[in-house]
């Protein structure tokens, strides 16, 4: 017999205010058109004044264990990954734990930008597998519209805010590929290619908060590439392959990066959960959004094959195969 993490409740939230393309053309040589061609994507949410990174992540976690039918005592440890801390420290997923009323167990964040809620997932996994926690919440939070240059209109019509979180449950399985759970995980980062993707700023550089910055070009070529290899390479570990997937749950970065990458893999798009249009490019909780809305719009199932890949500033990239 097997410990295999189950996904037992998934859950999201996003802030109230929605802000279209058509809310950029007044601030940068930008349309909607332009972001829609270029993007797939129409629409995002920003956070309201005063509303931060664990106020988001703290209302995901308490969907996510409301949909699982369980309480913040069941749970043993949180895992946020986020790249929009509300403080320098302590971590966001310790103020997570706090407003959900969590009094046990441990709780700490992991920054690998947007591929961090695929780490998030690996290492909640390995707590699980070790023993060390039997429920986990892994959540993604971000706020990136608050380290957003509004002058800099490659990057500012990207990104929104939001969060989502599952909660991950160890349970006996068989051993095999058709066990619930998480299957199977990849992870990668290369520092060299650094000035692609990252914030012009840091506690031990300028002392401020810095703006994001991205050399849009490059990080789709390696995107592309780096997100088919991950998951074929996690597929591989347990011996499955593009034809065997029924859901991608991706990143969501950009239309074209998802299109692209789904046809690498040979899966049809027809089988790629997509929320970019709605949500932007939400880092971390990109993927946990998605599996949420892909849950509420009845495309993920119990028993279904998915696999999540993601890449992010580092470059870090990964992907997690499993069984919902």
């Amino acid at each position: 017999m097997t410990i295999r993490a189950v996904v037992r409740g998934v859950g999201h939230y996003l802030p109230e205010r929605v802000v279209p393309n058509s809310w950029f053309e007044d601030r940068v040589d930008t349309t909607d058109e332009w972001i829609r061609s270029r993007t797939g994507i129409e629409r995002r949410h920003f956070a309201a004044e005063g509303e931060t990174t664990s106020d988001l992540g703290a209302k995901a976690a308490k969907a996510a264990l409301a949909d699982a039918g369980l309480t913040a005592d069941d749970i043993d440890a949180i895992v946020v990954a986020t790249s929009t801390a509300d403080l320098t420290f302590p971590s966001a997923a310790t103020m997570v734990q706090a407003k959900i009323g969590m009094k046990k167990g441990f709780a700490f964040d992991v920054q690998a930008v947007c591929a961090g809620f695929v780490y998030a997932l690996a290492n909640a996994n390995a707590l699980i597998l070790s023993g060390q926690a039997s429920r986990v919440v892994v959540i993604g939070a971000e706020t990136f519209s608050r380290i957003l240059d509004f002058e800099d209109r490659g990057t500012c019509v990207l990104f929104g805010d939001g969060a989502g979180a599952i909660v991950l449950e160890a349970e006996t399985g068989t051993g095999s590929t058709d066990d619930r759970g998480i299957l199977a995980t990849d992870l990668n980062s290369d520092g060299s290619y650094k000035d692609l993707l990252y914030v012009d700023g840091g506690v031990s550089t300028t002392g401020t908060a810095g703006h994001l910055r991205m050399q849009g070009n490059q990080v789709f070529r390696h995107a592309v590439e780096k997100l088919a290899e991950t998951a074929h390479a996690a597929l591989g570990k347990v011996g499955l392959s593009g034809g065997d997937v029924d859901w991608i749950v991706p990143h969501q970065a950009n239309l074209r990066i998802i299109t692209a990458t789904a046809q690498r893999m040979q899966v049809p798009m027809e089988r790629v959960v997509v929320t970019v249009q709605d949500h932007g490019n939400t880092s971390a909780a990109s993927i946990p959004l998605a599996l949420s809305v892909g849950k509420e719009r009845g495309q993920i199932k119990e028993g279904d094959l998915i696999v999540t890949e993601a890449i992010g500033g580092g470059l870090s990239w990964g992907s997690v195969v499993l069984r919902w």
